[in-house]
C-alpha cells in the first residue's frame, strides 16, 4: 500500500518545480524505500530519475497538456484515476495538478500564485487554466503544503482556506551546493568561457524574473569598470521578446552570456565563482537559487519582495525591483563593498545551513502520517 509521489516535474525538467520534485522524492525514499512508489507522465525520450530506477514506478503514456486537460475533467466528472495507481493509500502532488482518485487522499504542495499577483506575465491559456482549476484541487486535497509561509498566506486569502489546512515545508539546496576549490573554479571558468569577474542571474528567463532591469544595471557597473560579465543561467520561457531587444540593443551585448541549460554538476562551481548572485525577480513562491548561491558562498542582492525575505533571512543586500536605481545602488555596493561581500558570504552559509531536504522530509511525513490516521479513524 505505497504512498505515490508524482515526480513529472522532475523527468521532465521542468526548472524549480522539477528540482523540488526531484529533492523531495529522494529524501522520502531514503526514509524507507518500501513505503514509496513513483509516478509521473511518460511522454518520448523521458527517463526514469538515475538512482530511483528500483522504485516502483507507474506512468501514464501522455504528453503534459493533454494530461493536464485530462485531470482536470475527470475532477470536474469525479471520475476516479485509482487504476493508474495500484493500491495508492495517499497520493502527494507535488506540482498544481491533482488526478482524482476515489477514496484515496491527496496532499498538493503549492509553489506560488504568480498567475493571480502577475497574470500579464502568464500565457492567456495558462493563466484560465490554473485561475480554473486551482480552487478545486485546493477543495478536493486533503492538506496541502506551500513552501513558503509568504505562499501560505496568498493560499489563505485567496480561496478562503482553513488556516489548519495548509502546512508551510520549505525547500531546500541540493547538499552539493557548498564552497568549491579554487581548481574547480578555474575548471568551470576554462569549460564555459567564463570571465575573471561576472554576476550571476539563475532562472527561467521570463518577464516576472525582471530581466530588463537587470541589463540596465549590469551596463552601468559594466561601464564603471566593476565587472566583467553577466551571466544568465536559464532556459528561454515564455513572453520573453522584450528583454532580447533590449539586449540586442545593449552596449555590453558581448558581456551577457546566455549559455542556456548547464550541467547540474557544474553549477555549485559557477555560483562559487561568481562575484555576486543578482535577483531581481518580482515575485517568487520560494526562490531556490538564493539558497543555491548562500550554500556555495555567493553573495546575494535580491528582491525585497514575496517569499525572498524569507528565504535569504539577513544574509542579502535587499532592493526594491520595480526601482532600477534601487536595484543599480545595490549592485554596486556589493561589488565595492569588500567587508559587506566578506559579511555576506558568513552570514549566506549559515543561512543554508537551517534548510534541508532531510528536514523536508520529516515534515511531509509527519503531515503523511496525519492524514492516514485520520483515514484511520474513519474507517
Amino acid at each position: 500500500m505505497p504512498i505515490y509521489l508524482d515526480v513529472s516535474a522532475a523527468v521532465h525538467h521542468r526548472a524549480g518545480l522539477g528540482r523540488y520534485a526531484e529533492s523531495l522524492a529522494r529524501a522520502l525514499v531514503a526514509t524507507g524505500p518500501e513505503r514509496y512508489a513513483l509516478f509521473y507522465n511518460q511522454e518520448r525520450g523521458v527517463e526514469p530519475l538515475a538512482g530511483l530506477e528500483r522504485t516502483p514506478t507507474q506512468t501514464v503514456r501522455l504528453g503534459y497538456k493533454p494530461w493536464r486537460m485530462l485531470v482536470w475533467l475527470g475532477q470536474l466528472t469525479r471520475v476516479g484515476f485509482n487504476r493508474l495507481l495500484p493500491d495508492a493509500v495517499l497520493f502527494h502532488a507535488t506540482e498544481h495538478l491533482l488526478p482524482p482518485l476515489r477514496g484515496v487522499p491527496a496532499v498538493l504542495t503549492v509553489h506560488d500564485l504568480i498567475f493571480r499577483h502577475l497574470p500579464t506575465h502568464h500565457k492567456p491559456l495558462n493563466r484560465c487554466y490554473l485561475n480554473l482549476t486551482m480552487p478545486l484541487y485546493c477543495r478536493r486535497a486533503a492538506h496541502i503544503i506551500a513552501v513558503s509561509e509568504s505562499t501560505r498566506r496568498d493560499l489563505l486569502a485567496a480561496y478562503d482556506l482553513p488556516s489548519a489546512k495548509v502546512s508551510v515545508v520549505h525547500e531546500a539546496a541540493d547538499p552539493r551546493f557548498r564552497p568549491q576549490p579554487p581548481e574547480a573554479l578555474s575548471a568551470v571558468r576554462a569549460r564555459h568561457g567564463l570571465p575573471e569577474r561576472y554576476l550571476l542571474f539563475v532562472g527561467t528567463i521570463e518577464p516576472r524574473k525582471n530581466l530588463v532591469r537587470l541589463l540596465s544595471a549590469f551596463e552601468t557597473v559594466h561601464a564603471a569598470g566593476l565587472t566583467d560579465g553577466l551571466l544568465v543561467v536559464g532556459r528561454r520561457g515564455w513572453l520573453c521578446d522584450e528583454f532580447f531587444v533590449r539586449l540586442e540593443a545593449s552596449p555590453a551585448r558581448r558581456a551577457v552570456l546566455l549559455p542556456g541549460y548547464l550541467p547540474d554538476e557544474d553549477l555549485p562551481a559557477i555560483y562559487a565563482a561568481a562575484q555576486a548572485l543578482v535577483f531581481p525577480s518580482l515575485y517568487e513562491g520560494f526562490g531556490l537559487p538564493l539558497l543555491e548561491a548562500l550554500a556555495c558562498g555567493t553573495p546575494v542582492a535580491c528582491s525585497n519582495t514575496s517569499s525572498l525575505p524569507e528565504v535569504a533571512g539577513e544574509a542579502a543586500l535587499y532592493f526594491d525591483p520595480t526601482n532600477t536605481e534601487a536595484l543599480i545602488g545595490a549592485v554596486r555596493r556589493l561589488l565595492t563593498d569588500r567587508p559587506l561581500q566578506e559579511e555576506l558570504r558568513r552570514r549566506g552559509l549559515a543561512q543554508a545551513a537551517r534548510f534541508s531536504w532531510q528536514r523536508a522530509a520529516v515534515e511531509t511525513t509527519a503531515i503523511y502520517n496525519s492524514i492516514l490516521l485520520r483515514s484511520d479513524d474513519r474507517t
